[in-house]
């Protein structure tokens, strides 16, 4: 899915949280997916910790975990954008075009439940889903 789209270039895939850590130390890149469940150190404790290794990176999670509570800490630490990934397959590419804009994407089941704001650190406003998806789909 991201592979297919030419202005999206995947730069390095880790199996664990640590591992994410050292690996966004290392590349910088733009744009970092994480998921809550990693081995070793979880997706939360690694955001944490790329936060400060690489703070220029936007961080999306892409996770199983649908609780509003873990999605809100996840916003709380600086991540711009949090996917379900029972939606991903309709809101993966809305969100990364999103946190490529500089707005913050919340999963549809998510979004009437985690605040809009994300503090200081919030770039931008919350994407709109339908809005954004409808520009995607022009682009395609």
């Amino acid at each position: 899915m991201l592979g297919k789209r030419p202005e999206l270039q995947i730069i390095g895939e880790v199996s664990d949280g640590l591992k994410a850590v050292h690996k966004a130390q290392e590349l910088q890149p733009d744009l970092i997916l994480l998921d809550i469940g990693l081995p070793t150190l979880n997706g939360i404790d690694a955001a944490r910790r790329i936060r400060k290794v690489a703070p220029h990176s936007k961080i999306l999670f892409v996770s199983q975990e649908s609780s509003t509570d873990v999605a809100q800490e996840a916003l709380d630490l600086g991540a711009l954008g949090y996917v379900v990934k029972a939606h991903a397959g309709r809101e993966l590419l809305v969100a990364v075009e999103a946190l490529r804009q500089g707005r913050q994407f919340v999963s549809a089941g998510l979004a009437g439940h985690v605040p809009a704001e994300l503090g200081d650190s919030q770039v931008g406003k919350p994407a709109h889903f339908d809005e954004t998806f409808a520009s995607l789909e022009k682009t395609e």
